[in-house]
C-alpha cells in the first residue's frame, strides 16, 4: 500500500457500535493519524449532525472534528442543490439533521399547501409508520422525485442488528414504479466527494467499512481500495453471497495500521 495516501472510514460498525469505541479503534485512529495519512469519516448516518458525531467520538478519545466527517445528510444538500435546486422536500426520517441539510427546503408533514417536489428518505426509526410511508407514496405517485440518502436495509447497535430504511425503501420504489435517486453510499458522487474533499486521487485511497455492499464493494467500483472488517453489521454470509471480493479482510480496525505498513493477516 506504498500509494496511499488517505483513508476513508465508516463510523457505525467500524470505529463504534452504539456510539461506544470498539476496542482498539481509539488508538488506531491516532496511529494512522500520526502516520501522516489524510482521515476523513464517511458515515451515512441520519440521526445526527457532524457537529454531534464529533462531540460524541472526541469525547470518547477519537481524535476528530467536525470538519473530519461527511455525512449523508451534507452530501444529500450538495446534491439538491445541484440536481434539484429550490425543490421542496418532504424529508421522512429519524433525528434532526437539520443543520446538515443547508439551504434544503423542507415542507411539514401537516402543510396541506405546499406540494413537494422531491420526497427525501433518511434513516429509519418510530417515524416510519404507515401513515408517513403511505403519505409519500402518494407525493411520489403525484410526480415528486423520490431521493434516499443511502440503501442501507439494518445496522449494528448493542442489542443486535435495527432495521433501516432500504427495507421501506424497497417497497416504496417497488409500489410506485420508480427508483430512487441515492446520495450516500454506495453512490460513486458520494466517493469522489470524499475524496475530493481530501486532495487525493481514488488510487491513493482506501474505505474502511463494516457493509460489503455500500461500503467495500462501492468504493471498489470508484476505484478505492476496498478494506472489510469482521465488526459491526458484518455476517460471514453476506460476505459469501456479495457480489464481489473485498480487496483486503481485517478482523477490526485496531488492524488497519499493520494493513497499511503492509503486514497485517488478511
Amino acid at each position: 500500500m506504498e500509494s496511499v495516501r488517505a483513508v476513508l472510514i465508516d463510523i457505525d460498525g467500524v470505529l463504534t457500535v452504539s456510539w461506544r469505541p470498539l476496542p482498539g479503534a481509539v488508538e488506531a485512529l491516532r496511529e494512522v493519524r500520526e502516520a501522516g495519512f489524510g482521515v476523513l469519516l464517511v458515515t451515512n448516518t441520519t440521526s445526527r449532525t457532524r457537529a454531534s458525531i464529533a462531540r460524541t467520538l472526541a469525547e470518547a478519545g477519537f481524535p476528530v472534528s467536525a470538519e473530519d466527517i461527511l455525512t449523508a445528510p451534507a452530501a444529500t444538500a450538495a446534491y439538491l442543490a445541484e440536481h434539484h435546486p429550490g425543490a421542496r422536500c418532504a424529508l421522512l426520517n429519524s433525528g434532526d439533521i437539520a443543520e446538515d441539510l443547508d439551504g434544503v427546503t423542507v415542507v411539514e408533514a401537516g402543510d396541506t399547501e405546499a406540494v413537494p417536489d422531491v420526497v427525501l428518505v433518511g434513516g429509519a426509526g418510530p417515524e416510519f409508520g404507515y401513515a408517513a410511508l403511505d403519505r409519500a407514496f402518494g407525493h411520489v405517485q403525484r410526480g415528486a422525485r423520490l431521493v434516499a440518502m443511502h440503501r442501507n436495509l439494518y445496522w449494528r447497535t448493542s442489542e443486535g442488528l435495527r432495521l433501516d430504511s432500504g427495507a421501506f425503501l424497497a417497497g416504496l420504489e417497488r409500489a410506485a414504479r420508480v427508483e430512487a435517486e441515492i446520495t450516500g453510499k454506495p453512490a460513486r458522487a458520494f466517493f469522489a466527494s470524499a475524496l475530493a474533499r481530501l486532495g487525493v486521487g481514488a488510487q491513493e485511497a482506501v474505505m474502511v467499512g463494516d457493509d460489503v455492499e455500500s461500503d467495500v464493494l462501492a468504493a471498489q467500483r470508484a476505484g478505492v481500495t476496498g478494506v472489510l472488517v469482521r465488526t459491526g453489521k458484518f455476517q460471514p454470509e453476506t460476505l459469501r453471497a456479495a457480489d464481489g471480493t473485498p480487496d483486503h479482510v481485517i478482523d477490526s480496525f485496531a488492524d488497519l495500521p499493520a494493513l497499511l505498513r503492509g503486514s497485517a493477516q488478511q
